[in-house]
């Protein structure tokens, strides 16, 4: 089977005045639908600068990556965006919720940029609120929420367009750790629903929910493990 995300040789280099920084240095990787994958590393490591990439926010120096039958690393701009709306999800450390829409505002904005008729907005933003537990919480604004209930907005901020994959960065970074472990449970339950995660973080307690661990040092892949074994035959 095709995998849902091919990444051959992928690199990205930034010139600061003479200085060339090999912030990624030709990475290969596979990465099928259904899979629930962690990406480490240390600050420096690369593992931002790969999760840029795969979330298309960012283009690379060298090499190719195809997401869903589609060759992202030839997109411009415009193609890009109409990618990140439609193909991934977002889940960021700091929520990144409009302080003045309550949560089905928040979660239903994806679909404005979709074109989206409004009757059906409210439709999909209430089913995905109540997939993570929300439907109880539907016209409260972020600041009568607590921190475990933002990110849980933000979750379904990110399902709500039935994107290819979730991709989360540092998501209980802002956490306490048992509000913590609550989202990870969530998104053990979202993955045990069909979805395909890919969380970025250097907390292993975080990284260890995943059925796969790649890590990233000095832009390179430093180890590729499966349920902490090696991975592959």
């Amino acid at each position: 089977m095709e995998p849902l995300i091919r990444i051959r040789n992928l690199a990205r280099r930034y010139h600061l005045g003479t200085e060339t920084i090999h912030a990624l240095r030709e990475v290969s990787l596979d990465i099928a639908r259904g899979e629930y994958l962690a990406i480490m590393g240390p600050s420096g490591s690369g593992k931002s600068t790969l999760m840029n990439l795969v979330g298309c926010l960012d283009t690379p120096s060298g090499g190719s990556y195809e997401l869903n039958g589609q060759r992202v690393s030839e997109m411009d701009d415009n193609q890009l965006a109409e990618i990140r709306n439609r193909e991934i999800g977002f889940v960021f450390q700091t929520f990144n919720l409009l302080p003045r829409s309550d949560a089905l505002q928040n979660v239903a904005l994806p679909l404005v940029y979709a074109g989206v008729t409004a009757e059906e907005r409210r439709a999909s933003a209430l089913s995905a609120l109540e997939s993570v537990g929300l439907g109880d919480r539907v016209h409260h604004k972020p600041n009568e929420l607590s921190g475990g209930q933002r990110q849980r907005v933000a979750i379904a901020r990110a399902l709500v367009t039935k994107p290819s994959i979730i991709l989360a960065d540092e998501p209980t970074g802002n956490l306490d750790s048992r509000t913590g472990e609550e989202i990870m449970s969530l998104f053990n339950t979202l993955w045990a629903a069909g979805n395909t995660l890919i969380l970025v973080t250097h907390e292993e307690e975080v990284a260890r929910h995943a059925r796969r661990i790649v890590r990233i040092r000095d832009g390179l892949i430093a180890s590729d493990e499966w349920n902490g074994a090696p991975n592959g035959p």
